[in-house]
This record gives C-alpha cells, sequence and structure tokens, in this order.
C-alpha cells in the first residue's frame, strides 16, 4: 500500500442529471448477461417457468401496437405477456436480476434499468416532475429490488409507476421475499399489489423458488485478516495499488453522509479493489441505510474487498438484522460476503484457495 492508493474519503463527485440517467442500464456485472445465459436449476421449475415468461414479455415489447396508449397496454401481445407489467419475486441469488437484466438486453431502446434505490435516488436528485419527463419516452423501464420498507419511498414509485404507466412504458421489477418468508411465497406481491393499486391487476406476478446461490455450501461470512496481515495481503490481491481504494471504515461511513447516494456509482468508478480497515458494527440506522447503497454499488462491480475488524455478517446490529429494514440489510450482508470472500481468495493465492473459502 505504499503506492499512494486511492482513498473514498477523497473523493466527492458531481454529477449532471444526463449522466445520472446514462447511468441506468445494467452494471458490469450483468452487463452481456442474456436469457440464455440463466441456467434454471432443474430441481426448481419456477426458474424455468419465470426465463420462458419473460421472453414472451420481451417480444410483446418490441412487437408494434397501434393506437396510442390503449393500443399498447390492451393491443396484440403474446398470450403470456398480456398485462402492462411483470413481476419477479423470489429469495436472495435465485437469479431474479440475471432474468431482468436479460429482458434489458433483449428489448431496443430507450430503455432503463436501475435498483428501486437508484430511482428514488433519480427523484431526489431531479424531482419528481423531471423524472417523470425523462422516463416517459421510454420503452421499458425496469426496477430492481423493489422494496417495500419504506413507506414514502414506496409510495413514491407506485406514483411513478402510474405515470409512466399511463405514458406507455412498460415496466418489470423484481423483489425479494425474507429469508424467514421463503415458504409462503406471497408475501412481497400482495404488499407490492396493495401498494400500486392501480396497477395491479396490470402485473402479472412471477415467483421464482431457490436457494442463494452466492452462499451454497459455503459459510456464512469469512474472518477478516488480522491487522498485522493486511499490508501483504492486499499486495496480493491487488498488483496495481494505484486503482484500489483504502479507506479506515469509521471515516468511511462518516464521508457517505456527504455524497448524495444518486453518486456512489461515480465514487467507486474505476476501482477494482477495496480495502477497509477496522470495520465497526454500524449502530445508527441513517448511516446504515447509506451503506447498503454502497454495498450494493460495490456488488454492481464485482469488487473484492479485503478487510480488517468485524465479519461482514456482524456489520448490522441484531436489531437492524430483524427490524424493518431487515430485507436490505440481509441483501447487503450477502452481497459484502460474496465480495469479502473474492477479496480473500485473491490474498491468498491459488495454493490456499480452499482455506480462503
Amino acid at each position: 500500500m505504499s503506492d499512494s492508493p486511492i482513498h473514498l474519503v477523497d473523493r466527492s463527485p458531481r454529477v449532471s442529471a444526463e449522466e445520472l440517467l446514462a447511468g441506468f442500464r445494467p452494471s458490469e456485472r450483468f452487463g452481456e448477461v442474456s436469457f440464455d445465459t440463466y441456467i434454471p436449476d432443474p430441481g426448481q421449475p419456477s426458474q424455468e417457468e419465470a426465463r420462458e415468461a419473460l421472453r414472451g414479455f420481451a417480444a410483446s415489447v418490441e412487437a408494434p401496437s397501434g393506437g396510442g396508449f390503449l393500443g399498447r397496454l390492451f393491443g396484440r401481445r403474446p398470450a403470456r405477456a398480456a398485462k402492462a407489467g411483470i413481476y419477479l419475486d423470489g429469495g436472495f441469488g435465485v437469479g431474479k436480476t440475471h432474468l431482468l437484466a436479460s429482458l434489458f438486453h433483449a428489448v431496443s431502446g430507450p430503455k432503463a434499468f436501475g435498483t428501486f434505490v437508484e430511482y428514488t435516488n433519480l427523484v431526489g436528485a431531479l424531482s419528481f416532475r423531471k423524472t417523470v419527463e425523462a422516463l416517459s419516452g421510454y420503452r421499458l423501464v425496469c426496477i430492481d429490488e423493489f422494496e417495500l420498507d419504506d413507506p414514502g419511498d414506496t409510495v413514491l414509485m407506485s406514483r411513478l409507476m402510474r405515470e409512466l404507466s399511463d405514458a406507455g412504458v412498460r415496466l418489470a421489477a423484481t423483489s425479494n421475499t425474507l429469508p424467514g418468508s421463503l415458504g409462503e411465497g406471497r408475501f412481497a406481491a400482495q404488499d407490492f399489489k396493495r401498494e400500486i393499486q392501480v396497477l395491479s391487476d396490470q402485473f402479472e406476478v412471477l415467483r421464482i423458488d431457490g436457494e442463494d446461490y452466492r452462499h451454497r455450501g459455503l459459510p456464512e461470512a469469512p474472518e477478516p485478516l488480522a491487522a498485522d496481515d493486511l499490508e501483504a495481503s492486499v499486495a496480493a490481491a491487488f498488483p496495481d495499488a494505484s486503482r484500489v481504494a483504502v479507506d479506515d471504515f469509521p471515516a468511511l461511513v462518516d464521508h457517505l453522509s456527504r455524497v448524495h447516494p444518486s453518486r456512489y456509482r461515480q465514487l467507486i468508478e474505476g476501482l477494482q479493489g477495496i480495502v477497509w480497515r477496522d470495520v465497526e458494527t454500524i449502530t445508527e440506522q441513517a448511516v446504515a441505510l447509506r451503506f447498503v447503497v454502497l454495498a450494493d454499488r460495490l456488488y454492481d462491480k464485482d469488487l473484492p474487498i479485503v478487510s480488517t475488524g468485524v465479519p461482514f455478517d456482524r456489520v448490522f446490529t441484531e436489531e437492524m438484522m430483524t427490524g424493518g429494514y431487515q430485507k436490505k440489510y440481509y441483501r447487503a450482508v450477502s452481497r459484502l460476503t460474496a465480495m469479502g470472500r473474492e477479496g480473500l481468495q485473491r490474498a491468498a493465492g491459488p495454493d490456499r484457495e480452499a482455506t480462503a473459502r
């Protein structure tokens, strides 16, 4: 770490409206996926059913339909995708984002792909009316990880979706069901339908069952490095120190309060790795929610993380993990664990890869 690495706390990006909108596309992780690259689990028939339903939905978006909005909404479409929108409900890591990104790639533009949080942040950055004006001319708007734990944001997004649908925009969304609710299968879908009352009968709801592929047969969270091992491990994991961001964790989470979440994508632009010293449990809800957004953007770019301090399954308090925002925190822990495991594997090298796992 002697080659003057980057520090995220030194970055304060400024982003124009045009740059924000240009960023509404699948991340590098899903930049080239397709329906053909999605491999359904043979033991979970709902995965193949969802893939075929989305193929039909993509065809319906591409199919010509005259008569203005009513023609687009009720005109000629494949019977399977007769509704204006499609909604994927399922647990963590079953491939919903892969399928949603495949839908995005299968449809010609203009189009947008972003997470629920990114759209709410877009409204915060541009205003509601300007966001509607910007997206109303799109053919397809994809909303990944629709969230129901913040009533204000949910109502905001419901209104946005209603206005976009009225403008003839086709919509697709995904959401996660909490691990304890996987057997119920209707929690997220029913709440989603209540919150988008006008659109509810226009959405086809698809349940995708399966196991989180990121953790199949793997431990929940790898142990962080000892402080004395950090420098050598970082040098082994990231030979090009000029593209690694090294930060003291407490200072980083404090810095996030001074950067609008809509700019977190630009905050980590150009990086190939992340190093955090002294990871600690976050105890304030507002701080934790900002950190969740950063974790999502890091996962989008598939950035390995090397860290010291507490393991990532302890970065949020027990109260947070069982409270109203637990879905966000479960997702963040799942993703941080995957990136942390990748960082340790790189630091360990091929001879110790099994140990790092």
